[in-house]
């Protein structure tokens, strides 16, 4: 390991709280990056979004450009801190109670740490400035890097860890369920509204819910589901500050699909839109010219129509909310997933009239022309005609 990469020997251990602000700077300037390179990119497609010469030397320099910045950025912000803030996470995490959770983190720091060795490999063996080894080593990083930007706010939330994680119910049992029974009462009467939820590091859902009574209102923490019975009341504050210092803090929420990083998406695929599409129906003439609008919005496959891509989102949705993993998250799955069988059979509607209308052999009749945008202007000696006679007051008012 380089100088530069690690803290010198008599220089105090960084806290949990510099770690992580490296961590999150680091963060940061990806994110302006990733910007930066799609803005450069944008450049090389067509307004569909078909990439134009995909091995154009733009694009090839806008990647390029991004992969340095982003080694730079992690050389600023991350070297010499990457190893002591997966040291302090590990720590923390030994310590959390037993939760589902806990394997795939542990699996997630120790691909952190694998990405930081092979990082630390390329700065300690970097090659020859502006040479095409070097555009190689760092495209060879990018993984690594945007792992790092993905991945470390789970390695920056272990260890930032507070005692008050652990949280100690500041409610003795008869409390409890006095409270229970209020928030149940007032959920029965729709005077319970739910406002923000987390997970905490056990692995419990924690809702934080207004509790209206008499033109007053209570801040109260759910433990548990409140879409089900069994749900308990944990504590009761006068403001949600107080709730979010006395109750265990919220972990990283999860995501819907592992694979899925926001620095490494696909490249979008070609669309039309709604508004193209019916420019086109206006512009037609024949029946056949018409009938392509709607077509291509049923269209299905790579460059799939806009109804197509509005049933994925929705099946997506559903998705999404079946992975909420509570009551009222498969009620709302399930509405959307009929929604999506809906719009299914709407683009069959959809497609059988459009192929109708392309077999109907007609054109827009000649009666309908079309209006000139620009009039002709009058000859420079012409006089304007006289404005007609105003009528009188009493012929107004008649």
């Amino acid at each position: 390991m380089t100088p530069a990469n690690s803290p010198a020997p008599d220089s105090p251990l960084p806290t949990a709280p510099a770690l992580t602000g490296k961590a999150r700077d680091f963060r940061l300037r990806m994110a302006v990056i990733d910007c930066e390179t799609d803005a450069a990119l944008d450049m090389t497609r067509d307004r569909h979004g078909r990439t134009v010469h995909a091995d154009a030397a733009a694009a090839a320099a806008a990647r390029a450009h991004r992969d340095k910045a982003a080694l730079e950025a992690y050389t600023t912000h991350l070297a010499p801190h990457a190893e002591a803030l997966l040291d302090a996470a590990r720590l923390a995490l030994d310590e959390l109670p037993p939760a589902r959770h806990l394997t795939g983190w542990r699996a997630v720091l120790d691909g952190l740490e694998s990405s930081a060795a092979e990082i630390r490999r390329a700065l300690d063996r970097p090659a020859a400035p502006g040479s095409p080894a070097e555009r190689a080593q760092h495209a060879a990083l990018w993984p690594h890097l945007t792992a790092w930007a993905d991945h470390s706010p789970i390695a920056s939330d272990l260890a930032d860890q507070r005692d008050g994680q652990h949280h100690k119910a500041p409610l003795t049992d008869e409390e409890q369920q006095l409270w229970t029974d209020r928030a149940r009462a007032a959920q029965t009467r729709g005077a319970l509204e739910l406002t923000e939820s987390w997970y905490a590091a056990d692995g419990q859902p924690i809702t934080l819910a207004y509790l209206v009574e008499d033109d007053d209102s209570t801040v109260v923490a759910l433990h548990g589901d409140p879409g089900v019975p069994g749900w308990q009341v944990i504590g009761h504050f006068a403001h949600e500050y107080e709730a979010g210092k006395a109750l265990p803090a919220p972990v990283p929420p999860g995501v819907l699909r592992s694979d899925i990083s926001r620095f490494n998406r696909p490249a979008p695929a070609p669309e039309l839109s709604l508004q193209d599409l019916i420019r086109d129906v206006v512009e037609g003439h024949s029946a056949g010219d018409a009938s392509n609008a709607p077509l291509g919005a049923v269209q299905r496959g790579y460059a799939a129509g806009p109804m197509v891509r509005l049933q994925e989102l929705l099946e997506t949705s559903s998705q999404f909310a079946t992975a909420l993993e509570t009551v009222q998250g498969r009620q709302i799955a399930a509405r959307l997933s009929a929604l999506g069988r809906q719009i299914e059979f709407l683009t069959r509607e959809v497609e059988e009239a459009a192929e109708d209308l392309g077999a109907t052999v007609a054109v827009l009749p000649p009666h309908r022309i079309p209006v000139l945008r620009t009039r002709p202007r009058p000859a420079v000696d012409t006089t304007p005609p006289a404005p007609p006679p105003r009528a009188s007051m009493t012929a107004r008012h008649r």
